[in-house]
């Protein structure tokens, strides 16, 4: 290879896994376990073995098109949910990208006691009492210590 060439990543890194298909396979972990779903379930709806489906959580193997639009309908979510702050993204050139929220709540929502929390919180089906769990929340929020919570905005 002459110096003037640059070295194609995709090669160097033939073991490595791309960030892009980290990132998907991240997402759909996350989804997967929002929903309570094992990797065996999830599997079984693809016709694919929860070995393949931990290849793919772990960005190893890439998914391809195909099965990607296939497992966005198992998981009930729209593609481009698997997209959501991936790695180098950045604003288009006519601003629509929309700023991604902070780190601590993805962080939070992949947790144990996030993930928990939102499925106790999905099965509330009274709007009423949503908005008073809320309330309590956040008022719970803003008695605790200042260095304790996380830093908004």
């Amino acid at each position: 290879m002459r110096r003037d060439e640059k070295a194609d990543p995709m090669i160097e890194n033939k073991k490595k896994p791309n960030p892009v298909d980290t990132h998907v396979g991240s997402r759909v972990r996350l989804r997967r376990t929002m929903l309570g779903m094992s990797q065996e379930k999830l599997g079984e709806s693809l016709g694919i073995t929860f070995q393949q489906i931990q290849k793919y959580e772990k960005g190893t193997n890439r998914i391809g098109a195909s099965r990607l639009q296939r497992i966005s309908e198992v998981l009930n979510v729209p593609v481009a949910f698997f997209f959501e702050d991936v790695p180098g993204s950045s604003p288009g050139k006519n601003g629509l990208h929309e700023p991604s929220g902070p780190d601590y709540v993805v962080d939070f929502l992949s947790s144990s006691e996030g993930l928990q929390l939102n499925r106790a919180f999905v099965k509330i089906g009274d709007p009423k009492v949503r908005r008073r769990i809320i309330e309590l929340v956040r008022t719970l929020a803003d008695t605790s210590e200042p260095d304790d919570k996380p830093r908004s905005e």
